[in-house]
């Protein structure tokens, strides 16, 4: 009787054939590898900008002028400006009207442009301006203060025979870095039918000029 000759397979304990595990292990290896190597990215390219940016604040501050030539701050009673008035400022009698030009500016530096407005003192009534009217116009850049050129002018005090203590009800424009001015007119009268206990009075009177600085317009960025 003729033998067959036979191949013996290992196999484990299920029957699966031997080796089967390690090579499973050898799959399973590289597929990590591979998704290892899949998370890797390269880095990526950056740059930036920087603005920087300095601010100062302008300035707005006004000097006045009684001659509108030498210009001077005059901030408190005890440095007011002195007015240049026209004969007979020191010995009025009824029916006589005095005058007297105040100028202001903004001063030359950085300045901006504002308005100025004119309020009068309460004690501008004592004494002999218990008795004063008065009227304030605007002139004409340099134009003289005087009957003529104070009645063609634009009001700032209203109406011209008020009390001394009469503020304004106008303002006047002064552009940036005093590049013009607003002229000031001031008449001042002893009204006819004073009576005689007016005689020998006098008084010191004051106004005070205030300038408030104009709104900047916004610019488009």
């Amino acid at each position: 009787m003729g033998r067959h000759s036979a191949t013996t397979v290992a196999s484990d304990t299920h029957g699966r054939p031997a080796g089967w595990f390690t090579r499973l292990r050898a799959v399973l290896a590289g597929a990590l590898v591979l998704g290892v190597g899949a998370a890797v990215t390269v880095a990526a390219w950056n740059d930036s900008e920087l603005a920087t940016g300095s601010f100062t604040a302008s300035t707005f501050e006004i000097v006045g002028s009684t001659d509108g030539a030498q210009f001077n701050e005059h901030p408190d009673a005890a440095n007011a400006a002195a007015l240049s008035l026209t004969a007979p400022f020191d010995a009025m009698s009824p029916g006589t009207t005095v005058y007297a030009r105040f100028v202001v500016k903004t001063t030359d530096a950085s300045t901006v442009g504002g308005t100025v407005s004119l309020a009068a003192t309460a004690s501008n009534s004592d004494g002999l301006g218990f008795w004063l009217r008065y009227g304030v116009r605007i002139l004409p850049e340099g134009a003289a203060c005087t009957s003529s050129t104070f009645d063609a002018s634009t009001s700032v005090v209203v109406p011209s025979d008020s009390t001394m203590t009469v503020d304004g009800t106008g303002t006047a424009s002064v552009a940036e870095s005093g590049t013009d001015t607003a002229n000031y007119c001031f008449a001042i009268a002893l009204p006819s039918g004073t009576p005689n206990e007016a005689q020998g009075t006098a008084v010191n009177a004051q106004w005070t000029f205030t300038a408030e600085s104009n709104d900047q317009p916004e610019e488009s960025p």
